[in-house]
């Protein structure tokens, strides 16, 4: 679905990615990880055309996306961003502006098409009961659930998003995931996100990629780049890996300074 050949890009004589491959297959739940200013955000940037590529190659379902007009990749790719743009409309009109690209030129009115399948993926997220409440008076949680039923409304066969889960509480954490893991197994949607909490990436990702210092440090299936060693010489921390006794993923535990200076 994706695949990204050596990709060169970033910001001259401040922060550069370094010949950066990565493939996304259909139908995977991958999540990018690093710590802060590995490269996550310039990867993401990148991958939207937010940040223009110095040099490589990003292929979306084997076509350049350098040569796809915007329409286009908004009808194959969505993305859904870490600072929602709440602004004072309500979120019915929010989650159908989803369907833009579909929209032919000069048509003001919304077809009946549009505003049925802007209603199925606010019922399938939650955000029907609040379809007339303006964004602006929404929770953060709520806000983003609304922004990923936007991002649906544009029937992506690929769905970005750049840390989902973070400032929201476990509860809100847990919901947004389950909905993503929900969509990728039975729709087939094809997901890529930026996360940081290594234990959620572990628990609901099958493929990550693990960035250091603008290069991909290692990739593969949880079990393969959540180890120990690997987190240990990427995040400078010590932390122990075992496995969650119920689903079996990799589970990372902090250790304190102070534990350590007793062991």
């Amino acid at each position: 679905m994706l695949k990204i050949k050596d990709l060169i890009s970033g910001y001259p004589g401040s922060f550069m990615l370094d010949r950066i491959n990565v493939a996304i297959s259909k139908g995977a739940f991958a999540g990018i990880i690093g710590p802060n200013g590995s490269g996550k955000t310039t990867l993401f940037k990148t991958i939207t055309g937010d940040l223009k590529l110095k040099s490589g190659k990003i292929l979306l379902d084997e076509k350049d996306t350098s040569l796809m007009s915007s329409r286009e990749r908004a009808k194959k790719m969505a993305i859904v961003t870490q600072t929602i743009d709440a602004a004072d409309v309500p979120v019915d009109d929010y989650v159908l502006m989803g369907r833009l690209p579909y929209k032919k030129p000069f048509q003001l009115l919304d077809k009946k098409e549009d505003i049925e399948i802007a209603k199925k993926y606010m019922q399938l997220t939650g955000v029907d009961k609040y379809k007339h409440k303006l964004m602006n008076r929404l929770s953060g949680g709520e806000q983003q659930m609304a922004a990923i039923a936007r991002a649906l409304a544009q029937e992506p066969e690929l769905l970005l998003l750049d840390e989902p889960t973070s400032h929201l509480d476990i509860s809100h954490q847990v919901q947004i995931l389950n909905l993503l893991q929900q969509l990728n197994e039975e729709l087939g949607l094809t997901i890529l996100m930026i996360i940081h909490d290594l234990n959620l990436a572990g628990e609901y990702c099958n493929n990550l990629v693990m960035l250091n210092k603008g290069r991909v440090h290692i990739s593969g299936s949880p079990d393969e780049v959540l180890n120990y060693k690997d987190i240990e010489e990427v995040y400078k921390t010590v932390v122990i890996t075992q496995k969650n006794p119920l689903s079996g993923k990799p589970a990372i535990f902090l250790v304190s300074g102070k534990t350590l200076g007793n062991v």
